[in-house]
């Protein structure tokens, strides 16, 4: 009997929990529905305490979460968590644990200092030539890492107040911004007709060259990218995405078809992952999550050191293990399926690449180098040659 190989894939693209909530009186339509999902999320400790063995240290953490950020968790996610296991990668990323009111003294409201670079609410004006805008502060499911949570979710003491007029108005008048990258919150929670007339109105300013949407929505919500949703952001060329995905479990067959849908219609995908303890600190699943992110078509992009948000300590690794990761996939697996590790200089500093040591010296006449199996090269820097003289 021929092997098919489709089977394989299909295996590999499974829902951890596969399948629709039948047994609770879910119909198939209601569970393809983004509405159905977004209106049934899991919020509450009861809704957790029905279906999952949950620790003290979780029971805690979802009791004191709405003095810091909301607890909401679509259908969709919530089947990818082990229901018997606390240290399960999706529970660790998404269910709130006591240790989030734990503040060490180096963690910040504010850890990339968006607040003190916004010239106008919602719009952080950082680096030369682009912009991140801020135009919501609710996201389909909640990060218990989340960077922003001092404005995301509406339970911190911060208010995301985007002044939409003003912004544009802003991006107008600064001729030398050609990149707007949309983010909050979760841009992709808009109706498609209010997410229109924000790429329309910024598509036409002449200056700005590409926009890019940040979003997790694929991950959370997948049945929220529908045919018409990807036909109206087609219309908007060049416009990237940003999705972030950090355990290989996430990448389910119906995120699969969602990411897929959006490169079928000419949307280059990048994919952004947090590094985070107990998540995704090791080398074997990190290139089980590129590897499936490349099948996926979308692009590991950013690795990033986890920020030093409030009350994330114990989701934190080390950049000295961040480095290890990168190490064990230079080398060992395509090059495309490796991202950039970059840490987001805490206080405002951007992004700023880390990378393992492959430059042992370097000179005005060599630059020694070494590749992933430790051997070491040279290589001659061009001599300086003298100004040729001209005789008229």
């Amino acid at each position: 009997m021929k092997h098919d190989p489709s089977l394989d894939l299909e295996k590999k693209f499974r829902s951890y929990a596969p399948g629709y909530w039948a047994d609770r009186g879910v119909s198939g339509e209601d569970w393809n529905s983004h509405k159905w999902q977004l209106k049934n999320r899991i919020t509450s400790l009861s809704q957790l305490e029905e279906h999952l063995n949950l620790s003290e240290e979780e029971r805690s953490g979802v009791i004191l979460s709405g003095t810091k950020l909301a607890m909401a968790i679509t259908p969709h996610f919530f089947n990818l968590i082990d229901r018997d296991d606390p240290e399960c990668p999706i529970r660790r990323q998404i269910i709130p644990r006591v240790e989030e009111t734990w503040v060490s003294p180096y963690e910040m409201a504010d850890p990339c200092g968006e607040d003190s670079s916004m010239p106008v609410p919602g719009l952080v004006h950082r680096y030369p030539d682009r912009v991140l805008f801020l135009v919501t502060d609710r996201c389909a499911a909640y990060c218990r890492y989340c960077t922003r949570s001092r404005v995301v979710s509406g339970a911190g003491e911060q208010e995301l107040d985007t002044d939409f007029e003003a912004a544009f108005q802003y991006l107008e008048e600064h001729t030398e911004i050609r990149d707007v990258l949309l983010s909050g919150g979760d841009p992709l929670l808009f109706s498609d007709g209010k997410l229109e007339k924000i790429l329309s109105r910024l598509r036409s300013i002449e200056h700005i060259e590409f926009l890019r949407i940040g979003s997790r929505v694929p991950i959370f919500l997948p049945q929220r990218i529908t045919p018409e949703l990807c036909e109206m952001l087609q219309k908007y060329h060049p416009l990237f995405m940003s999705v972030h995905v950090n355990h290989p479990r996430e990448l389910t067959l119906e995120v699969k078809e969602a990411l897929e849908r959006l490169a079928n219609h000419g949307i280059p995908l990048g994919n952004q992952s947090v590094f985070l303890r107990g998540v995704n600190d090791d080398v074997e699943i990190m290139k089980a999550l590129v590897h499936k992110l490349l099948m996926c078509r979308v692009r590991p992009y950013y690795l990033y050191q986890l920020d030093l948000i409030q009350g994330s300590s114990h989701l934190q690794a080390s950049v000295s293990k961040g480095i290890e990761i990168i190490e064990g996939l230079r080398g060992h697996t395509t090059g495309y399926a490796i991202p950039q590790f970059v840490i987001d200089a805490p206080g405002g500093g951007g992004k700023v690449p880390v990378n393992p040591d492959y430059v042992l010296q370097r000179n005005s006449e060599r630059v020694v180098i070494r590749n992933f199996e430790g051997r070491t090269f040279e290589y001659p820097e061009p001599a300086v040659q003298p100004d040729p003289v001209l005789d008229y």
